[in-house]
């Protein structure tokens, strides 16, 4: 009876973002109209559509005026807001939070402002402790559908740090480590796992660093990167998320963690980025790159998304050398190709006739 009450509260929750989001499409071509398309295009009375249009006039995202049939909705204008602060002085994230950030962003839900409030102090905190620059600017832009947050810095780099740090082979290669979590440069201070899960509560996340162009979208099937020509110093961080998603920071720790502890202990890793440029996945040199530092979970989706095929020496020393060695790690390949379940499951095989 509990589970059926949660999952009905939950089909709720997703109905009403939807609905929302329907009304902050429509409603500038319908401005008298919407409250009757949105209770005819989800079979809802009058009544709950005019309460889906009073919540968003409440959070800034409609203007209302006029009454009863003669009542007018329209979209509230977008609006920008910019701050830029210098570094190396009595600097604090939290702070900067509650007294700029959190009232330039106005009225959201609180799981919203929940989201942003981890979002903004982690990758801020970053710029502080990290960066070695002499400013970091953010820049708000809130529109009635959704808001963006930029942060951007004048310091080394973060990949360039990354990498020469842990010394690495090259800024490509502190991606495909950052992508996995648990990762960072001044463990005293930081867990390496902030980038990770900010990555996962927004829409859309993206960094900028030297020469590489990270993205992580909530819909995508994967990770990207993107090498570009054109040498930026810094960090930019680009932050996307719709104000009426129903998806809250917790809902995000939850699906990476696992065992009694609830720790982070689930990751996934993009395969592809293990590879440079068009060549092939064959070597055992790549297969251990991309498994670097893995043994700190339970449990790691190999995401082949992307990979249209594998060499055997990869394959081997994936899923027989590595899997010896490390018994209480799960490896569980998602979105494999037929030729990569092939050679999996020969290297496999190979394993199991050996013992």
């Amino acid at each position: 009876m509990v589970d059926k009450q949660i999952s009905s509260k939950r089909a709720i929750r997703g109905q009403s973002e939807t609905v929302r989001a329907f009304i902050i499409k429509e409603v500038a071509a319908h401005p008298t109209e919407i409250a009757r398309l949105v209770a005819e295009r989800f079979e809802i009375s009058r009544q709950a559509a005019n309460r889906h249009l009073r919540l968003l006039v409440d959070e800034g995202a409609l203007l209302a005026s006029g009454v009863t049939k003669n009542r007018t909705y329209t979209l509230r204008q977008t609006d920008v807001w910019r701050r830029t602060y210098e570094l190396g002085g009595d600097l604090h994230e939290d702070v900067l939070w509650r007294a700029d950030v959190a009232p330039a962003l106005g009225q959201l839900p609180t799981n919203v402002l929940g989201i942003w409030q981890h979002g903004f102090t982690e990758m801020f905190n970053n710029a502080i402790d990290h960066s070695e620059g002499a400013y970091v600017a953010v820049a708000l832009t809130r529109s009635a559908a959704d808001t963006e947050m930029a942060i951007s810095d004048n310091g080394i780099g973060i990949f360039h740090k990354i990498q020469s740090r842990l010394g690495l082979l090259d800024e490509r290669h502190a991606l495909l480590e950052l992508s996995k979590g648990k990762l960072t440069t001044d463990p005293a201070r930081h867990s390496g796992e902030g980038i990770f899960f900010t990555s996962r509560m927004f829409d859309e996340f993206q960094i900028l660093s030297g020469g590489v162009y990270f993205s992580h979208k909530l819909d995508a099937e994967n990770d990207w990167l993107l090498e570009r020509e054109k040498f930026q110093s810094g960090t930019s961080v680009f932050m996307r998320l719709n104000n009426h998603t129903t998806r809250t920071a917790k809902k995000v720790f939850d699906k990476f963690a696992s065992g009694d502890d609830f720790s982070f202990s689930k990751t996934v890793v993009p395969v592809h980025l293990a590879r440079y440029g068009d060549e092939n996945l064959v070597s055992r040199s790549q297969a251990r790159r991309m498994l670097a530092r893995v043994e700190k979970f339970r449990v790691v989706i190999l995401d082949f998304e992307g990979v249209s095929d594998i060499g055997q020496a990869f394959a081997d020393e994936v899923f027989r050398v590595f899997a010896k060695v490390h018994p209480g790690v799960e490896l569980v390949p998602i979105n494999s190709s037929s030729a990569v379940k092939r050679m999996i499951q020969r290297v496999t095989a190979d394993d199991d006739q050996s013992t």
